[in-house]
Order: structure tokens, then sequence, then C-alpha cells
């Protein structure tokens, strides 16, 4: 692939990346400047002599020039900065270095040849700009150029009022040559090995750039640009994305190569098939779906900007019962939708349901992951799930998935709906224990304790019934339907009323505490890209309308 200097990642990642690597750059710079200025100190203290000493003008311009190195970190490192002001910051603050390290080199004795001191200092730190600031190799290789320009003025300076007698003795060579031929001398070979630098930071530029452009690029083919990791589970994970085209926020689930086996990539095609049937607005929107030249599938969804119900009791605690039915009733209606069309999702739990943060629809309630979705109804008697194994997480298991997992109904979602209401309300799960045997155990043989008992305060006589009813053992003891549950939901009697207002209200006070739990969890990416195998889209679209 042959890489143009032109490109440049102008996306909110590239800017972020790079206002990152900037930062650290002149972090590094800095660093490394002030300690050789705290070494020079010690040194003076070690053999005090008024050539070494802090007031020096080497010395001053020793601390300018590391200065300014830390004025691009400060600059930098937190407030939000255009990609224009970051660039000039860069190569404002490194000339400017070079600049002071230059006039640095001006103030040391001509004897020890600071000129070849001074091309050493800048020579490392503009290769470490290289390695640390995605530039394109051509502005790096201007910016090192021009870098060279006050060097080669301060080294003809140097050599030209130097006074060449008292040398004479310790270079034999020099005697009887003129100013103007040390001069020449000098200047001709600090340029050459500058122009050895100017090679150096080039090509690692390139190098690194490229190496960036190839990861950030999406190919020929590609459709999204990953930003970051946002968590993962049992069926893939999941990464805020961003498409090619449409700058829609997306959330892409993808389903990496090491859990591609036949099962798995069966199980994960049902879930995007059946969940892109699903309209209800309480059930998260499908937007695209496929496989990447590796062979990776995923599919692509809303973005949402919330809560799961696991992140808002973990900050919260127990929820007041208003806020339980508000939320019961939305999952409840999603849930209907998928049940008219014969779909079971089998793995509701506080993770699989989210609560919405906009002020539009605060609290609004979207249903996620159908990783473990089963059709009530299959012509060639296919299941993705494989006989005897138990699907869906322990703490909200029916006890029909446990013992005839293959003959669950729309009643498995009630009961795992009932045991989220039950957490809601309490803060616990319906049952835990040291081993999943022992939480099967449970949901098989032990009744539930009260939401009122386990949290030791009245909770709505109607209300807690009804979870008590969705927990029942036997199928035909609880609501035979998710409608049937959102109308006895609707009709619980004293769980008073959440608004708006209410929510607002705790998004306002809980929305930091759930952005630093969610940011805890990310991972950046800084710019992944995924591509998308348009031949086999083409080719499954031509067999469909060959059909």
């Amino acid at each position: 692939m042959v890489l143009s200097s032109a490109w440049v990642d102008r996306s909110e990642a590239g800017r972020k990346f790079l206002q990152r690597r900037v930062a650290s750059y002149g972090f590094f710079g800095a660093s490394l400047g002030f300690f050789f200025v705290a070494a020079r100190v010690v040194d003076w203290i070690a053999s005090p002599d008024p050539g070494r000493s802090p007031t020096h003008p080497s010395m001053v311009f020793h601390v300018l020039g590391a200065s300014a190195l830390l004025l691009i970190w400060l600059v930098c490192r937190r407030r939000t900065r255009s990609m224009a002001f970051i660039r000039t910051t860069d190569v404002l603050g490194t000339f400017l270095a070079c600049m002071f390290y230059a006039i640095m080199g001006h103030s040391l004795p001509a004897g020890i040849q600071p000129n070849l001191v001074i091309l050493l200092v800048l020579s490392f730190g503009l290769t470490a700009r290289a390695i640390y600031v995605p530039s394109s190799s051509g502005r790096t290789g201007i910016l090192t150029a021009v870098c060279g320009i006050p060097l080669l003025i301060v080294t003809y300076h140097i050599y030209f009022t130097m006074d060449l007698a008292p040398w004479e003795e310790v270079f034999p060579a020099i005697a009887g040559e003129s100013n103007r031929a040390i001069v020449r001398h000098a200047v001709f070979w600090t340029a050459v090995w500058w122009t050895c630098t100017v090679v150096v930071c080039t090509s690692a530029s390139r190098v690194i750039y490229g190496l960036r452009r190839e990861v950030h690029d999406a190919r020929e083919l590609g459709q999204y640009t990953l930003i970051e990791k946002l968590g993962e589970g049992g069926m893939g994970i999941v990464y805020r994305a961003e498409h090619a085209m449409l700058r829609r926020p997306t959330a892409l689930k993808v389903l990496p190569a090491a859990k591609a086996g036949t099962s798995a990539i069966a199980r994960f095609e049902t879930e995007v098939q059946v969940t892109a049937m699903l309209t209800h607005p309480n059930t998260v929107t499908i937007f695209d779906f496929g496989r990447t030249p590796e062979g990776m599938f995923y599919y692509a969804m809303e973005h949402l900007d919330g809560a799961t119900l696991a992140d808002v009791v973990d900050v919260d605690g127990p929820q007041p019962p208003a806020r339980v039915v508000w939320i019961l009733r939305q999952a409840a209606a999603a849930l209907s939708e998928a049940h008219a069309l014969n779909l079971v999702h089998r793995d509701i739990k506080p993770t699989n349901i989210m609560l919405l943060k906009e002020d539009s629809h605060a609290d609004m309630v979207k249903v996620l992951d159908f990783g473990l979705v089963k059709e009530l109804e299959h012509a060639d008697g296919y299941s993705p799930t494989e006989a005897g194994a138990i699907a869906g997480t322990p703490q909200y298991l029916p006890p029909e998935s446990i013992t005839a997992a293959g003959s669950v109904d729309a009643r498995a979602d009630i009961y795992a709906l009932g045991a989220v209401g039950y957490f809601l309300l309490t803060g616990s799960h319906v049952f835990d224990g040291a081993t999943v045997i022992e939480v099967c155990s449970n949901h098989l043989h032990t009744e539930p304790v009260p939401p009122s008992e386990r949290v030791g305060r009245a909770i709505p006589r109607q209300l807690e019934a009804l979870i008590m009813s969705c927990l029942a053992k036997n199928p035909d003891d609880r609501p035979q339907s998710a409608d049937e549950m959102r109308v006895a939901l609707a009709s619980c009697a004293g769980v008073g009323e959440w608004t708006e207002a209410d929510a607002r209200s705790w998004w306002a006070r809980y929305g930091s505490a759930i952005r630093k739990r969610r940011d805890q969890s990310k991972v950046s990416l800084s710019g992944v890209s995924i591509g998308v195998d348009m031949r086999a889209r083409l080719l499954k679209a031509r067999r469909r309308l060959a059909s």
C-alpha cells in the first residue's frame, strides 16, 4: 500500500490521540531537560566553578529550552484543543526548545566543541518527537531541518569569534589555520551530521505514521472504525464505533475468531437476525450486520448513553418501587413484541437492561443482547443451544431452564424479569451460592425470601405479590404473558409515580458516578478499523434475488 503524506486522521479519536501524544512528548522532553539541569547543579555543588554556576548563561538557556517543552505538556495535557492548535504548539514549542539549546551551546567553552554537544542533544530530542508525535514524514522532515538552522548559526558564530591561539597546543592540527577555515570545517560537518538526523527522524516518523495509518484506515471495503471497547460478554465484544460515512453513534458487537465455532456462529447469526426483526422502542435497534474479510462476525446497533440496571444498583442501592414499576413495564413491553414473534430472550438480567440518560428520554429502557434467544417453533428442528446445555445467567435462571432447557417458553422471561424486579427492590439477587450448582439448586427447591423481609422495610403489597408470583417454580403459577405482567404492574397500588423530573434529578446526582464506573471498563483503541467482506455480501444478495 502506498502511503500518502497528505493523510490526516481528522476524527475526534484522532484529535484526542494527537493531543495525548504531543503532551507525552512535551513531558518526556521537559523531564529529560530538567534532569540534566539538576545534574549540572549537583556537579557545580561538588566542584564550584563560575563557568558552571546556576546563573551562568548556558544554564539559563538550558532551563529555557526545557521550559519550552514543559509548556507543550502544560498546554496539551487536559483542556480540549483543536487539531490546528495542537500542531502549532508542537511546532513552536519544538523550535523554541531547539533554539534555546543552540544558544546554550554558544555559552559553553569552545574547546569542548559545543556544536557537537548540542547536535547530540537536539538529535536525541527530535528523534524522540518522531517516535511520540504522529506526524507525516514530510512535516517531520521540514521541522527537523528548520530546527537545525539555529545550531548552524551558533556553530558559525562560535568558531568565527574563537581565539585560536590558546587551543593550538591542545589541537596542533589547527596551527596556522584561520578562523574562516575552522568555521568552514565545523559548519560543514555539523550540517552533515544534522542531515543524518533529518533522515533518521523522517524515516522513523514515516514508519510509525504509516503503521498508524494502516491500522486506522478502513480498507477499500471498510465501513467502521473502532474507537473504544465498551464491554465483553459470552457472545462477543462490544465497541463504540464510527461509520465511514454515516456520522451517527454506533455500537459494534464482534464475535472474535477464537469464539467462532459452529455453534457460536449459529447463535451469533440468530441473535442478529432476531434482534433485527424487533422494532419496539424499548429494544435496541440493529443497523447493519455481516462479517469481516478475516471471518469475524459483527453487527452494528445504536449506541446507548446510559447505565445498565447493575450499574444503577451499584451506585445507588435498592430503587424506589415507583421506578421499579416504571422499568419493568417498559422491559415487559419489549418482551411482549418478542414473544408475539415466538421468541424468548432467555437471558434477561440487570446487565442486559439499560436506562438511557438523555433529558428527552430519561430512564427509557432498552433491552439488550438477544444472544441466547430461542425460537419457540423451528420448522427444521434446529436449536442454537446444544442439547443438555444450561443457557443463561445462574442468578436469573427459571427452574425449567435447568431441568429441561429445550422446553422453555415465554414464561421463562417472566421469571427472569421478576428476578430483575427483586434485584432492583432489594439490591440483591433472589438466590446466591458458592457455586453454580448451589444457585441452580436454590432455583429448583428453595422458596425466595419476600423482598420486604430481605430489606427490612415495607414494599407495596401488590407489587411484592406480583414479583413473588413471577418467581413461582411452576410456570403455570406465574403471569402467563408479558402483556399480563404489564397490566398487573400498572394496577399495583401504593407504588407512587416516577416522573421525568425524578429521572433527571437522579441522573444529575449519580451521572458522574455512572460515567466513572463506565469509563473504568473502557479500553481506547485509537482508531482501529474493521473491514467488511462486501464480496460475500454481494454473492449472498445475488442468491436471494435468484431465488
